[in-house]
């Protein structure tokens, strides 16, 4: 997603409705014509999460998140109770499942469900700026936004309706993509808004990742859903359940 070089940053007036981020800027690359965040591909899913074709919403999964290894479970803090986990393909395809558990005394649920889609290369450990790959990992998810009103979000909501339209890129299938969307903290400063383009770790990391509306293919390194399931996780994600994302390819969230 806004991955961008001190080069490509323009500066940013704090404080209105207006910022000046250039438009030629989104999911992580400068774009060049329509290559933006996908190419609307066909897709094809075969599931993602264990036994996804017979969950159902409501079900009580056990004491941890499928799917989930031992690696990966033990960075989930102990005080979580939501977490939106995406079940990644493959490790180089751009199809995922992201699903909703919510723990409800010591048993996880499976709250809701949506076909959704990460970096269009797939995933990495090691993500860096525009390698068009989603990283692999858990983060919390603290900071929420959109160029649309806030729909009721448990989340701090960042409403700007010009910040988050002119990182769009040109075309119609990309007119939505941040009418609503979630920051996920990597590489980011938690309690600003989803734009802002501060990287502690350096902008060589990346950053600007975001869970955001679905356009119907791959991203530069963010996870999308349909609309209806943005509004569902702004919603629902309540910061004193310190809510997170475990996000991976199936091989990787399994270690």
């Amino acid at each position: 997603m806004l991955s961008v070089t001190p080069s490509c940053r323009r500066p940013v007036r704090r404080g209105g409705a207006r910022h000046a981020i250039s438009a030629a800027l989104v999911c992580g690359v400068l774009l060049a014509g329509a290559t933006a965040c996908g190419q609307g591909a066909e897709r094809k899913v075969s599931g993602g999460a264990p036994g996804a074709a017979s969950a159902y919403p409501g079900e009580a999964v056990g004491s941890r998140l499928p799917g989930v290894g031992d690696r990966m479970w033990s960075q989930v803090p102990a005080g979580t109770g939501q977490a939106v986990v995406v079940y990644g393909e493959r490790p180089d395809s751009p199809d995922s499942l992201v699903v909703l558990y919510e723990k409800r005394e010591s048993t996880w649920v499976r709250s809701a469900s949506w076909s959704g889609h990460n970096g269009r290369l797939g995933w990495t450990e090691d993500h860096r700026i525009d390698d068009e790959r989603s990283p692999v990992g858990v983060f919390t998810l603290t900071d929420a936004g959109g160029s649309l009103a806030d729909p009721g979000s448990r989340l701090r909501y960042w409403y700007d309706d010009h910040a988050y339209v002119t990182m769009l890129p040109p075309g119609q299938a990309h007119t939505h993509d941040f009418d609503y969307v979630i920051a996920i903290d990597y590489n980011r400063l938690q309690g600003a808004p989803p734009f802002d383009w501060s990287r502690p770790e350096g902008v060589e990391r990346g950053g600007g990742i975001w869970l955001h509306e679905d356009h119907g293919d791959g991203t530069s390194a963010c996870v999308t859903v349909p609309e209806s399931g943005m509004k569902t996780l702004l919603r629902t994600l309540d910061p004193a359940r310190q809510p997170v994302v475990v996000m991976g390819d199936r091989e990787h969230l399994a270690s």
